[in-house]
């Protein structure tokens, strides 16, 4: 029952990995319509992905736990 708890917490990195690829195609998408303002679209692009890359690594964190604890 623990590798089942475990295995929806690793699930987070499935929607990170969706979200930094949708906020990606986006950010490409918006600089090709408007390149002056590329500078900060970048950098808001960059602040979004470390966000939804975090929740994957606390998702990770908490299966790693998860199995250790069991």
């Amino acid at each position: 029952m623990v590798f089942l708890g475990a295995s929806i917490a690793v699930l987070t990195g499935l929607g990170a990995g969706l979200g930094i690829g949708y906020a990606t195609a986006k950010a490409v998408e918006s600089m090709a319509r408007q390149p002056e303002a590329s500078k900060s679209i970048q950098s808001a692009l960059l602040l979004g992905c470390a966000l939804a890359e975090a929740t994957a690594i606390y998702g990770f964190v908490i299966a790693l736990l998860m199995i250790i604890m069991k």
